[in-house]
């Protein structure tokens, strides 16, 4: 799945989605900071909690140190 993350927010939600067409993608908020992975962590925490399974089936594909992520779930 591919994902627009905006870090530094007040609280972890989903906010809509991001960009236009084909390169629409779903907008995640996170509390967390993009300091030394932290917003990396909550992230793959959230979705674990979201799709009920546990963080280690959670890959972040690519975008490590980007807004636009590729994620994995399985």
């Amino acid at each position: 799945m591919h994902l627009y993350i905006q870090p530094g927010a007040s609280k972890t939600e989903w906010a809509g989605t991001h960009g236009e067409g084909e390169s629409e993608v779903p907008k995640l908020k996170l509390k967390s900071r993009a300091i030394e992975g932290q917003a990396n962590k909550e992230l793959i925490k959230f979705l674990a909690e979201e799709y009920g399974v546990s963080p280690s089936k959670i890959n972040l594909i690519r975008g490590e140190k980007s807004r636009y992520k590729t994620v994995e779930v399985g």
